[in-house]
This record gives structure tokens, C-alpha cells and sequence, in this order.
């Protein structure tokens, strides 16, 4: 069972196609002036990832064109904590692109499955 399971996180994880950058905002300390100041910190760096895309059409057409929505979903090594609010930072397919986590991640044993907004400024 161990094998299989190395085996699914290893294929998951080979159509990575990106790496992200997750930040939080928070507090950081000057270690010459010990002043403590809001900005952002850098939790995580080069995490491979891979952004997935969904097109949603809205069912119904009116007299105006129809609405036309997309989602976005982050897939991520399982381990790794994205709390909900931080700012994800996706490089994929050489363009890069700020989102912020919009809610608690599906967790599985191969990999994790974050939905994702883009990034309006922090809150």
C-alpha cells in the first residue's frame, strides 16, 4: 500500500508545472532599530506546484452577453501549510501571478487541493 501510494504522490507530482512563493502579513522586527513594523514575510520559497483552471458559464442568458467565470485551483505537496488569507505567488508556464488562499485546502495523501482568488491586498 506504501508503494502505491508513493507511487500516485510521484505522478501527481511530476505534472507540476510551476512553483509558488506563499507570504503572510505580519509582524517584522528590525534587528538594528528593534522597531516592529506590518509587512510581508516570505513563508515558503520555490514550492513546486501546478495551477489547474475551470471556466464557468453562467447558465442562464439574459438580454445582456453572458457571464463568464473562472476558478482556479492550486494542487501542492500535502505537508505544506497555506493558511487562509496568505498571498500565493505562482509562477507557471512563465507568467507570474499573485492569488490569496480563499478557504480551508482539500487535503489528500498525495497532495492538496487549494482554491484560489486573486490577490486584492491585504485585509
Amino acid at each position: 500500500m506504501v508503494n502505491a501510494r508513493e507511487a500516485t504522490r510521484k505522478a501527481i507530482e511530476s505534472t507540476y508545472e510551476g512553483v509558488c512563493n506563499i507570504v503572510e502579513y505580519g509582524d517584522i522586527l528590525d534587528e538594528q532599530t528593534k522597531i516592529t513594523s506590518q509587512g510581508e514575510i516570505i513563508v515558503l520559497e520555490g514550492q513546486p506546484c501546478k495551477l489547474s483552471f475551470e471556466t464557468i458559464s453562467a447558465a442562464n442568458q439574459s438580454d445582456m452577453a453572458a457571464s463568464v467565470s473562472q476558478r482556479t485551483k492550486l494542487f501542492i505537496a500535502p505537508e505544506i501549510t497555506v493558511n487562509s488569507g496568505s498571498k500565493i505567488v505562482v509562477t507557471q508556464n512563465g507568467i507570474t501571478t499573485e492569488y490569496s488562499a480563499s478557504g480551508e485546502p482539500a487535503v489528500y495523501f498525495s497532495h492538496q487541493e487549494i482554491m484560489l482568488e486573486l490577490f486584492r491586498g491585504w485585509t
